[in-house]
């Protein structure tokens, strides 16, 4: 195996999506300015990056991973939720995380997550989306869908089936709380704890290395078998993004949204 130059270097005004292949392991970098967060072109070029690395027999593993030292995610973008004027556009909107978790499960490689910080809303989606993750213990989680009047509905399959019906509903009902990474380590969401950010690059590296030398045709047939039982998905994730995208559209919602705006 060997190493190579970023393959790609997505950019939008705020936002961008890295991706580059050293030794068989591909890593993934999305950010933007507010808590990386994620808008629609960002979502897009995730499902994208995913879809193709599948694909690449360069790479052998997947970690994803976000900029800096604050959240991990923040989950969706409050100003394109705003901007959102009828139900195909936010059904449209709410489709750009079924895609990014349909790619991640249907990708015949393992994905890392690498959670450095505060997981929100769909944040939380992408890490439950993930066959290992590694977090720092100050990555706590929130599933703050209903705060603003939606419901966690396109992330609920993954998260649920990372955690449980009981762990889902602790998140989505009590909207408004962080959860610390030790309560989301308990409940399965996060694999492995470290205290440190060297600590971290340490043990993603380590699996990661460990994972592009092992036999891809295993690793394949392992993650089919993972991921048994959500063949469904492809029809219930569209049903759940054309429900949020009619409850974005709502007087509560609009005005929740607005509210947080002006903080």
């Amino acid at each position: 195996m060997t190493a190579s130059a970023p393959r790609a270097d997505f950019q939008m005004e705020g936002g961008h999506v890295t991706t580059s292949i050293l030794d068989g392991v591909a890593t993934v970098r999305f950010g933007h300015p507010k808590g990386n967060s994620l808008p629609a072109a960002v979502l897009a070029e995730l499902a994208r990056t995913i879809r193709a690395l599948g694909t690449d027999d360069a790479a052998r593993v997947i970690v994803l991973r976000s900029d800096g030292t604050g959240p991990f995610c923040a989950g969706a973008s409050f100003a394109e939720l705003q901007a959102i004027r009828d139900v195909d556009g936010g059904t449209e909107f709410f489709m750009g995380f079924a895609r990014v978790i349909l790619a991640m499960r249907s990708c015949p490689k393992f994905v890392i997550a690498r959670v450095h910080g505060k997981a929100v809303g769909g944040g939380i989606g992408l890490v439950a989306a993930s066959d290992y993750a590694v977090a720092s213990t100050s990555a706590a989680v929130k599933l703050s869908e209903l705060a603003v009047g939606i419901g966690p509905f396109v992330v609920g399959p993954a998260i649920e089936r990372k955690i449980g019906l009981g762990g889902l509903q602790t998140l989505a009902v009590d909207a408004a709380s962080f959860r610390d990474a030790e309560w989301a380590e308990r409940q399965g969401l996060y694999a492995r704890l470290v205290d440190s950010a060297e600590q971290l690059d340490e043990t993603v590296a380590s699996l990661a290395r460990t994972l592009a030398s092992s036999n891809p045709q295993a690793m394949a047939l392992m993650k089919t078998a993972f991921w048994r039982g959500t063949e469904e998905w492809d029809t219930l994730l569209p049903e759940r993004a054309a429900m949020s995208g009619t409850l974005v559209l709502s007087d509560f919602t609009r005005q929740a949204l607005a509210a947080f705006a002006a903080r």
